[in-house]
């Protein structure tokens, strides 16, 4: 998953060397969630609709400072989504509630 441009000053330089190791040498190319392998094509949530498998290296503990081995999976798009859920939630709830603000504030009522 990219790294949003607000929270990449959080991450260290060799991001990518230490993401690599983790999703390649210690997992081998496979979902430390699933066993689900880096480039499978799997069907997705959708029947009928194929998508590309993408080992992405997950914080289990959302701090992108943390770094240490304990705290890094492998895990494919899907199971680190999953992982995710509640702080996604909360983004979201956080930017309809600004959205709403700022519509208040300059327009009125926000649509």
């Amino acid at each position: 998953m990219p790294i949003r441009a607000d929270r990449k000053a959080l991450y260290p330089a060799n991001w990518r060397e230490i993401s690599n190791r983790i999703r390649f040498e210690r997992a081998g190319g496979r979902c430390e969630g699933c066993g689900r392998h880096h480039g499978e094509l799997v069907e997705g949530y959708r029947p009928g609709r194929i998508t590309r498998v993408v080992l992405t290296t997950a914080h289990r503990n959302h701090d992108p400072r943390d770094n240490s081995e304990a705290n890094l999976a492998a895990w494919c798009q899907r199971c680190h989504l999953a992982h995710d859920l509640v702080e996604h939630l909360a983004q979201r709830r956080r930017t309809l509630r600004r959205r709403a603000a700022a519509g208040d504030l300059f327009t009125g009522p926000y649509d």
